[in-house]
Formats: C-alpha cells, structure tokens, sequence
C-alpha cells in the first residue's frame, strides 16, 4: 500500500508534553465494531468482560540517552580527538558490552575513534552498520547499564524532546508500573495510563492480567521514508514469552475471554509468537514484524494503545486491525475532541 494513505494532519497542539495526572484519568477513546464513544482510562473494567486478559510488556526502559565528544582514533592515541559533539541514542543490545546505536552527528564519527560521554563513560564506535547507525562497545568492567544510570537520560520520544527539556519527572513518568526487565529504549506506552487501583477494580471484575517482555527499540520513532509499506524495513527487536504463560493466554481463548494487548508492543510479540492454528507459542529471540492492512491477526482479540503518529508503522497496524477508513475517522474525531496524541496522550480501545 501506498505510505501516503496513513496520512493525517495533526495540529501541533494535540502533542501531549505531559501525562496525565494522576495516570487513569486519561481519556480513552473506545472503537467497536465501527462505533465510537468517548469514555476515560477508569471505565475499562466496565468495558471488559470477565475471562477477558489484558497482556502488558514488562520491559524497563533505560536511560539510553547520551551526549559526548568524539575522543582519538584507538590506534592514533590523542592525536586523534577532536572534541566534535556526538550524540547517541541505544536502540539494540548486542551483548554484554555492545549496543547499537543510533548517532546524532554520525559524519563526524568514523570506526576505531573513542566517544566521551562524561562521568567516566567511554565508548569505542566499533562498527558502523548499512542504515548508518553503529555498534559501540562500552569500556571499563562496570555493567553497561550502571554506566548509563550516571551518564544517561531517559529517551524521550523526538516529538516531546524537541519541545522541551528532559527532567527529573520523566525518570518516573516514562516508566510504566509494570517494568521490570531492563532493555526499551522507548516506552510501552499505552501501560502508562495504568495504576494500581485501576488494576484492583479490573481483578474485582474478573479480568485477569498476563505479562512478556519486548525490548522496545527507538527504531519504533524512525519515519517511514518508502513511498511504498512494502519497501520499508523494520528494525529488530528482542523478545521472550514463556511457555507457562503461553499456556495460560491459550487457555483464556479456550474458556470464551478475549486476549487484549495492551499496547503495540505486546500486540507485536504476541502474534510473532503465534501460530497459524492461532496457538500462541513461546517465543524468545528478535521480531521484525510489520503489520499492515490485509494482514490476518492470530493471537489478540482487541488493542489498548495511543494515539500514533500520521504515515507511522503504528498507525498502520492499528488501521489493519480495525480498517484504515474507520481509523481515519476515529483520528479525526479524536483531534476534534480535543485528544491528546503520541506517548503522554488519552488512550483508544479498539475491539474489532
């Protein structure tokens, strides 16, 4: 399809700069079968039926936000520094000591030369990769993500970022209650709207809650720069559902509930892992699923999830699932009721 079809225009205001406080007071704007209604965060156990789950990612975003100066070449010693201002962006571990990177000023980086990121922090641009971004190896003994807690930031989203400043609150706001694997480099979002009396009042309604783990990568913010959906590539991310849980989603669709993802992520990894027999399966490793419309979905029933980003691969799974004409007049109802977009913003439920 062409990319030009998931087009919309937002005005800039609609951009949220801040969550909502405190988090289930969010709006939430509930699309089934083609009707809308505009309801809030806190109705969703009334909007759910008992048996019904709601999958969360329990990924930990990291603050994978960097600034430096570019040291020496490793062979060249100090001959080599030269100060130019490099900034980095984690978006895949590789191992133990290596991430990939997406770097801000990348012309004037080459491989073998140092970054300098501050509060001891080193890192060698070891390999730069086809899409431009590199593979760094971080220096020292100490575990890369104790380096990142003293030099790093938190990542946000380019659309709040090139607003505004990243403070203090956005250590806790960009982190959902349910992290707890480090890894995302960006927000499983729709979890943010979730607190802990929310999760009461959907146990007390019968609705039951699972969790798996999907790193998210920054390559989730990357536009879509192909004319067309089936000439763009999706960056990798890792995964991991085990098999008790698999199990356990299995059995919620046996015994008449609904699986709903609550946000894109848990949506993606849950039907890489899916089998064509809509089994879900454990699954651990990296996907690069790229869901557009014609695509049959295996494993969710229905998706909590932000409002995303026009032309965005986002927008493009949730206009698979619900059609892309219904979901251009549930943006355009959202933008005129005054919703707020992207990461901090209101909600939607969609039931297809």
């Amino acid at each position: 399809m062409r990319v030009d079809a998931f087009d919309f225009d937002l005005p800039p205001e609609r951009i949220a700069l801040r969550p909502a406080r405190p988090r289930d007071a969010a709006r939430m704007l509930v699309v089934e079968s083609g009707a809308m209604r505009d309801m809030g965060v806190r109705d969703l156990p009334s909007l759910l039926r008992a048996g019904d789950c709601l999958v969360f990612n329990d990924t930990r975003v990291i603050p994978a936000q960097l600034e430096g100066k570019r040291g020496a070449r490793e062979e060249d010693g100090a001959q080599g520094a030269s100060g130019a201002k490099i900034g980095a962006t984690l978006h895949k571990r590789i191992d133990l000591r290596r991430w990939q990177a997406f770097v801000r000023n990348a012309k004037r980086l080459r491989v073998g030369e140092t970054v300098d990121f501050g509060a001891g922090v080193e890192a060698l641009a070891e390999e730069r990769l086809p899409d431009g971004s590199f593979i760094l190896a971080f220096g020292g003994e100490e575990p890369v993500e104790v380096l990142l807690e003293r030099a790093g930031t938190m990542p946000l989203p380019p659309y709040i970022a090139g607003k505004r400043a990243t403070d203090e609150a956005d250590r806790s706001d960009y982190q959902t209650m349910f992290a707890d694997k480090d890894g995302a480099v960006a927000a499983p979002t729709a979890a943010l709207h979730f607190t802990p009396e929310l999760l009461a009042a959907l146990a007390s309604a019968g609705i039951v809650t699972e969790t798996l783990t999907l790193h998210v990568g920054a390559g989730t913010f990357l536009p879509v720069k192909a004319d067309d959906t089936e000439d763009h590539v999706m960056h990798a991310e890792w995964g991991r559902i085990d098999a008790a849980t698999a199990d356990r989603l299995n059995a919620v669709r046996a015994n008449g509930g609904r699986v709903i993802a609550v946000g894109t992520t848990s949506l993606r990894l849950l039907e890489s892992a899916a089998r064509d027999d809509n089994i879900i399966a454990p699954f651990e490793g990296d996907t690069a699923i790229f869901i557009t419309p014609g695509y049959r979905f295996k494993a969710i029933d229905g998706l909590m999830t932000n409002f995303h980003l026009p032309r965005s691969t986002l927008f493009m799974l949730v206009s698979a699932l619900m059609g892309l004409e219904t979901m251009q007049a549930a943006y355009a109802h959202a933008i005129a009721e005054g919703y707020r977009f992207y990461s901090y913003g209101d909600a939607s439920l969609l039931l297809p």
